[in-house]
């Protein structure tokens, strides 16, 4: 395994190695993010194939709820550094004992957001339409 860094991001910051976010306040904490927020945390690497790898791997603990049992605080949930930072190894080093299976679910996860963007943007043009048509009722 490369070596990598996990850290609290500071905004402003910036990074020149290969690295992504990991948003670590609130019911989606754990999601991986390309762009940084004030309450994340920021994966380092070396090597890009290493990152692009890990943010698979951030990708699938996110999207299986695997944290919603680490999270902590009555109010605002959150997941610490140390507890993100075990439950991702663990995930990892399953993810390494069978790569063709994980390539394969990556492959996946990739058509399944396309598709999701797809149906986003065919929601916003039907509410624009819907809108145009209230406007038009309403104007006479």
């Amino acid at each position: 395994m490369k070596s990598f860094r996990l850290k609290s991001h500071r905004p402003g910051t910036e990074y020149p190695q290969a690295h992504f976010f990991i948003l670590n306040k609130g019911l989606n904490s754990g999601k991986p993010m390309k762009s940084p927020c004030p309450n994340c945390f920021v994966y380092l690497s070396d090597c890009q194939d290493h990152t692009d790898q890990a943010y698979w791997t951030a990708y699938a603990i996110w999207k299986s709820k695997t944290l919603h049992a680490c999270l902590r605080g009555s109010v605002i949930p959150f997941i610490t550094i140390g507890e993100y930072k075990k439950q991702f190894l663990n995930t990892f080093y399953q993810v390494q004992a069978c790569p063709e299976k994980f390539e394969k679910l990556v492959q996946t996860f990739k058509l399944l957001e396309i598709q999701e963007q797809k149906i986003h943007v065919s929601l916003k043009l039907i509410q624009t339409a819907r809108m145009a048509f209230f406007r038009e009722l309403l104007s006479h």
